[in-house]
């Protein structure tokens, strides 16, 4: 009989050809081999002056795992290194790989939304930036955690670009042109799936409102009993876990960078369960990939009318608070859309800025590029002086200026008196503040900012940063919001 057992030597799904591997931290190699067998794992770059390399020893299972250093990139170095393994007689190797910066991207629909799909897809896509890798993760779902995926790392040309993530690429793009080293991105994520999907169900159990809200509900639930399969369906990418133990656990052995995350629109009706849920999400992946505090981004869900064109809705707004409160957590932050949305689609094409806004963000917190800007205008207080109310921002937030885009007056303010009915206001710009009046309004006490469900703003700073939406009442929503 043929002797099978040396077959077994394999890379994880995650470690291929073409992938960017970390700058300047360690790198596990893990895989299959023959139970309790001696692997040896070798890479071409030097550390130290010497070729990184460890030997390790597979477990019962064959499992094995090892740890190699990784140099610090270099500006304008792409040259393609290589890894190998070997056991017994055997070697396997993977090839064409690039030091560099490493991003994990996930969420919904909005960050999903392919290159091909963008405003100005034909230019993006010709000009595809070949120092720049991409994996995009077949969609697939678990009651359990998983260790494989299916996806293949490719070199961005304008054949893979195509079909990956807009924003993603946007934010990867902007990134590698400014530090003009290797940029590696992997998108695992699926259109129209919540946020319970992508939390672990260990952390989902330890937390009460979160156990009662999603997950004693989906255990109780037939549903939790059936086979599960990798089909999409719309019901599927809401159950909670699922995701995240077919789309994030695989990776947690990998270092990266930091996360880029854009999903909300299916969770736009939750409150305090949705902030619960996405500050476990991003505390439970941080413990999980066990790298410190890595920096995790977001994006502010854009305007929508949800075929509503009633500017006193705010449902959204609501929810756009609740999405800003999580930025409490320590290398937390939020990039804006709400100039670049479209009231009547769900899915704007605008991705471009979206996604140099993460980028810019980056660059200031994670590189340490100060003189990057990356907030748009932000509220800091209100003075009234009779009918007029006077609108101060933080001080770093305008110290370029305040302008509109358009060149008209900034628009979306409202104000209101005693009776607590908001009027749209008339708005000045005044310097570094925004002076407001409302004919309606005799007395202003109240003052709200594209506080509804679908403003597209014009007012920003003179980096071209959007002003973030605000309020100064403490009204409390109303059930018919949406």
């Amino acid at each position: 009989m043929e002797d099978t057992a040396h077959q077994l030597l394999a890379f994880s799904t995650v470690l291929q050809d073409h992938m960017v591997i970390q700058q300047n931290k360690p790198f596990t190699v893990w895989g299959r081999a023959e139970k309790f067998a001696k692997v040896l794992i070798e890479a071409d770059w030097m550390v130290d002056g010497q070729k990184a390399w460890v030997a390790v020893r597979a477990d019962a299972d064959g499992r094995f795992r090892g740890i190699l250093a990784v140099p610090k990139a270099t500006a304008h170095d792409y040259r393609p290194h290589q890894l190998k393994i070997s056991s017994h007689n055997e070697t396997r190797t993977i090839k064409d790989l690039l030091i560099g910066d490493l991003w994990f991207l996930s969420g919904q629909s909005n960050m999903q939304f392919a290159v091909h799909e963008m405003l100005d897809s034909t230019e993006i896509i010709n000009n595809a930036n070949a120092h720049i890798r991409l994996l995009n993760v077949a969609l697939n779902f678990s009651a359990t955690p998983m260790e494989d995926i299916q996806g293949n790392w490719q070199i961005c040309t304008p054949v893979s670009v195509r079909d990956f993530s807009a924003v993603g690429y946007s934010f990867g793009n902007h990134l590698q042109q400014r530090l003009d080293i290797p940029v590696g991105l992997i998108f695992s994520g699926i259109g129209a799936s919540t946020v319970q999907a992508f939390v672990p169900e260990k952390a989902l159990a330890a937390d009460a409102v979160l156990n009662k809200t999603y997950l004693t509900p989906y255990v109780q639930d037939p549903k939790s009993r059936q086979e599960i399969t990798a089909g999409f369906s719309f019901e599927k990418v809401t159950r909670p876990f699922l995701l995240y133990n077919a789309l994030i656990h695989p990776f947690i052995p990998l270092s990266i960078k930091g996360f880029c995350w854009y999903q909300g629109e299916t969770n736009y009706k939750d409150r305090a369960a949705f902030a619960r849920a996405t500050i476990t999400l991003i505390k439970s992946w941080r413990a999980a990939f066990k790298q410190g505090c890595l920096p995790f981004e977001f994006v502010q869900i854009a305007p929508y009318a949800h075929e509503k064109l009633d500017s006193t809705l705010t449902g959204d707004a609501y929810f756009r608070e609740v999405q800003a409160s999580v930025r409490y957590l320590n290398n937390t932050y939020m990039a804006l859309t709400l100039d670049v949305g479209n009231p009547s689609n769900l899915h704007p094409k605008n991705k471009r800025p979206v996604g140099e806004r993460l980028a810019a963000i980056a660059l200031n917190r994670t590189y340490n590029q100060l003189q990057v800007p990356y907030l748009g205008p932000q509220f800091q207080y209100v003075a009234f002086n009779h009918h007029k109310a006077i609108i101060h921002f933080e001080p770093e937030t305008v110290s370029s200026g305040l302008m509109t885009h358009d060149g008209r007056p900034p628009r979306d303010f409202y104000l209101a008196g005693s009776d607590s009915v908001f009027y749209p206001a008339q708005a000045v710009i005044v310097g570094n503040t925004v002076e407001l009046m409302a004919p309606k309004v005799a007395t202003p006490l109240f003052v709200r900012y594209a506080f509804y469900n679908y403003p597209v703003t014009n007012l920003q700073n003179k980096a071209g940063l959007p002003a973030e939406s605000f309020r100064t009442d403490n009204f409390l929503e109303k059930k018919a919001d949406y």
